[in-house]
């Protein structure tokens, strides 16, 4: 180790990296050995986790082969790129075109060598399915799932066997009595007449030669909605009986291939999940259960064969995203038995996920399993979920499973087609039946994205914060972003913008925010209208919709490429942005415009509509405009660099009183927006920001809404009151986040206060920016712009008064960024900093105006002066 004196308040340990280069986590498309993979030019990405240190790059190749054999050792090769080792982490794929249902190995080679990786392609083309499309029933208001079943011989010994399956509505596949995969809820929710997912199972060590059997249970899912809420999901124009598509592709050992098929042959009956509703809840009777249906030697002559039926779209694509998966098994924390027929459990904390449920008892018996997030009296109270649901009738109650028993043994239960948002479960049962604590538990479900970023600090109070706003993120990650587990499960656009921060930081999310971008696509109209939901039926494209919310076509797309600096996604979406900011520059009036719904839920004080609407506006137009002159769009880029200008010039001209530094009537919102979305002119920013530092003062603390939390911490720290920031991220009295853990809360609520029925959900992540700000302003980590990716980290921690130590860590494309801080006894801070290889970093410490340009390595710094309080 060695030291290097800086200055009179600086000392710098700097650690040297160790010899030699290995590429590790190698992945395609963001996912580690990808199978079904469509994509004719896949990214194919790498870390790098030691380097010889005299060596700043090294050329390196990229080999390519169909023979992992003959690639190990450098034969085979069917394309060979070079890549600069260690500062290229990405390459896309540009050999010959790829083929359908093959297996290609890859690795890196030269002066830096990995472990071999691979893909395997799926059908790629619409046109190479071989099933067709069958259903049960015609009959939407058919409400229980169905069972299909096939048997074949597979008369030859099998090399592999993969079965692609593409459904409308929910499934689970069986082989020889067996469930295929871990995922749950497959495949992902999407606007089923323009794009439908298929997902690719190795089901090689489930098949035999011989006789084989092959079944799927099919469930409504978003697909066949028949629950009746505002949002009329009941009224798709896609809306029918749930069908699906299958082909099980088998390769022999002899290089044969017979692939078995969807078609009318298959049987199919009802199954005993009599009712099934992604939005409600699912009813099983177990006394219709159908024993060793999925086996071979089953006998299905009483079945009936199933129907041919058309496809919902011919836009036929692999789901190439982390599935949804049991992550987390959270054990009954407290059970009260109220009688021998009514149980109450209690998890302990607030998930999204299913329940699961074992008991016996006597035939006939039927329990209801109500969820709930909250108690009153001490039952299960669903006031605050069941808001927005407009049931027909009482067959179908919001968030109640209900099991008929057969009276054999303990039988276990749990939703398959269906979750919900809870932490209470009552139980009441027409029969008595006998109950402990592990009776229940509960799932913890969701999109299972890999962790990207941990935060601790000396507050336990800020540790829960962070801990609840990743519980809410994650409740509300099935396959796109939602509002709430429970009461809408709605991909809304606003909540999804305000929080991408959040997601990428701590988490890596890409491959999930890729495929809600091509929702968006598909939701989009001809004239650049998009929906406030999405995806959606029919709902939202006249209401709740505007700037501050469908501004995700364009703010999430971006922050995609600040954090990978990969810019596909902002591509692909290039011309979606455009006809949105045309659309929204057409109803607008010079330059301004009030459509949205504007500062969601407020504290106290309203927000000007037109000012935060048009700064939106502005973000959008400037996105576009950096889009287009990164994508060498020359035209656009004058033309949208000139748009941003006049919206920027208008709402300054209109909002801002140069006299007195105040936006529009100068409430947190009105302030924060403006210095957070780069509105404010650089020479009133210093003023700008003191009068908003004074108005939280007057205040006593928050007074924003939806809009106002994305803006009010970010705009503190970042003009010179990070500890104004921090009173309001670390307090514990109303309003604020601290409130909500004081009172229990283990997820963030959709409402500053935790009593009353409308507008309290207690899982909700539009308030979840406080997740992001730990490491933007407290760590001090963020991309740079003009070197996305974390290919060079702009690092500026504060060390606030009240925060004795705090630590960041961010996985980012190169590797981990660590930036860490201890406040000693004697006043001073030791900061200390890692920059992964391949990186460069600019460090801009408190009181130092210098920036300190840092070379990848481990650093660590004393600033011996204390920092002063305010």
């Amino acid at each position: 180790m060695k030291f290097i004196y800086l200055s009179p308040i600086c000392v710098l340990l700097a650690l040297s990296v160790n010899a030699g280069c290995i590429p590790y986590d190698l992945r395609c498309e963001y996912l580690t050995n990808p199978l079904g993979m469509d994509e004719p030019n896949p990214r194919l990405s790498w870390k790098i986790k030691t380097c010889d240190q005299a060596i700043t790059t090294q050329t390196s190749y990229i080999l390519f082969s169909t023979d992992s054999l003959a690639l190990s050792k450098g034969a085979g090769i069917l394309w060979k790129a070079p890549i600069a080792i260690p500062s290229q982490i990405r390459i896309e794929y540009s050999g010959p075109a790829l083929k359908p249902y093959t297996r290609y190995y890859w690795k890196i080679a030269g002066n830096a060598t990995s472990p071999i990786a691979f893909f395997e392609t799926g059908h790629i083309n619409v046109s190479n399915w071989r099933g067709s499309w069958i259903t049960d029933n015609q009959d939407i208001n058919l409400r229980p799932a169905a069972y299909f079943r096939k048997t074949f011989n597979a008369t030859k010994k099998i090399k592999s066997a993969r079965v692609f399956v593409a459904a409308a509505g929910l499934y689970e596949l069986f082989i020889n009595g067996k469930q295929s995969g871990d995922h749950r809820l497959d495949p992902a929710f999407t606007r089923f007449d323009r794009r439908i997912l298929y997902v690719t199972h190795d089901v090689t060590a489930l098949l035999a030669t011989g006789k084989n059997a092959i079944g799927i249970h099919l469930g409504n899912g978003w697909y066949n909605h028949q629950s009746t809420a505002v949002w009329f999901f009941d009224l798709a124009p896609w809306r029918a009986r749930p069908k699906f598509c299958l082909d099980l592709r088998i390769e022999y050992a002899d290089g044969s291939i017979e692939t078995i098929r969807s078609n009318n042959d298959w049987k199919t009956k009802l199954s005993p999940v009599i009712s099934s509703n992604i939005y409600t809840a699912e009813h099983f009777d177990a006394t219709l259960e159908t024993k060793d249906w999925q086996l071979s030697s089953f006998v299905d002559s009483s079945w009936r064969n199933a129907n041919l039926t058309p496809s919902p779209s011919q836009n036929i694509v692999s789901q190439l995203m982390h599935p949804i998966r049991d992550v987390t098994a959270v054990p009954t924390k407290k059970m009260t038995k109220f009688s021998d027929t009514n149980y109450l459990f209690d998890l302990g904390r607030n998930i999204a996920g299913v329940s699961e449920f074992t008991v016996s008892g006597k035939a006939g018996t039927t329990i209801r399993l109500i969820h709930a997030e909250r108690i009153d009296k001490g039952h299960a109270d669903q006031s605050n979920l069941i808001v927005h649901y407009r049931p027909k009738n009482d067959l179908d109650p919001f968030g109640i499973d209900i099991i008929k028993l057969s009276g054999i043994g303990a039988e276990t239960f749990r939703a398959k087609f269906n979750y919900k948002g809870f932490q209470y479960v009552e139980v009441v049962s027409d029969a008595p039946i006998t109950l402990t604590e592990k009776s229940l538990s509960g799932w913890f479900m969701h999109s299972d994205v890999p962790t990207a970023g941990t935060v601790h600090s000396s507050s336990d109070l800020l540790n829960k914060i962070w801990e609840a706003t990743n519980n809410s993120y994650l409740s509300n990650l099935y396959g796109y972003p939602t509002d709430c587990p429970q009461r809408e499960k709605n991909g809304w656009t606003g909540d999804g913008q305000i929080a991408v921060e959040t997601g990428l930081y701590n988490f890596d999310g890409i491959t999930v925010y890729e495929k809600w971008m091509a929702d968006h696509r598909d939701e989009q109209q001809s004239n650049g209208l998009l929906p406030a939901i999405i995806p959606t039926a029919v709902w939202g494209y006249n209401w709740a919709n505007g700037t501050d919310w469908t501004s995700s076509i364009a703010i999430i797309p971006w922050n995609v490429y600040m954090f990978y600096g990969d810019n596909r996604l902002l591509k692909k979406n290039y011309e979606s942005i455009k006809k949105y900011v045309d659309y929204v520059e057409g109803i607008s009036r010079d330059g301004l415009t009030d459509w949205g719904l504007g500062d969601w839920i407020p504290i106290k004080s309203e927000s000007d509509k037109q000012l935060t609407s048009s700064i939106y506006f502005y973000t959008d137009a400037r996105i576009l405009a950096d889009a287009a002159k990164l994508f060498q769009r020359e035209e656009d880029y004058r033309k949208y660099s000139a748009l941003a200008l006049k919206i920027k010039n208008a709402i300054n001209a209109k909002f801002l009183n140069r006299q007195t530094g105040i936006y529009a009537s100068g409430v947190q919102t009105e302030l924060s927006a403006p210095l957070f979305w780069g509105i404010v002119p650089a020479e009133m920013k210093t003023k700008v920001a003191a009068k908003l530092a004074a108005r939280v003062s007057a205040d006593g603390g928050l007074d924003v809404g939806l809009l106002g939390t994305k803006t009010i911490l970010n705009a503190l720290s970042e003009n010179g009151y990070a500890d104004i920031a921090y009173k309001l991220a670390s307090a514990d009295s109303f309003p604020s986040w601290g409130y909500w853990i004081k009172n229990g809360a283990t997820t963030l609520y959709e409402n500053w206060k935790i009593t009353g029925n409308n507008d309290l959900s207690m899982n909700h992540i539009m308030f979840g920016e406080i997740g992001a700000w730990y490491y933007k302003a407290l760590g001090g980590i963020k991309p740079d712009s003009l070197n996305p990716g974390f290919r060079n980290v702009l690092l500026n921690p504060h060390f606030v008064p009240g925060l004795d130590s705090f630590a960041a860590t961010h996985n980012g494309p190169y590797g981990d960024i660590v930036s860490s801080w201890n406040r000693r006894p004697d006043g001073s801070v030791e900061y200390r900093c890692t920059i992964p290889l391949g990186s460069t970093a600019e460090l801009k410490l408190e009181r130092e105006k210098p920036v300190k340009k840092l070379k990848a390595g481990s650093y660590a710094f004393v600033i011996s002066t204390p920092i002063a309080k305010r």
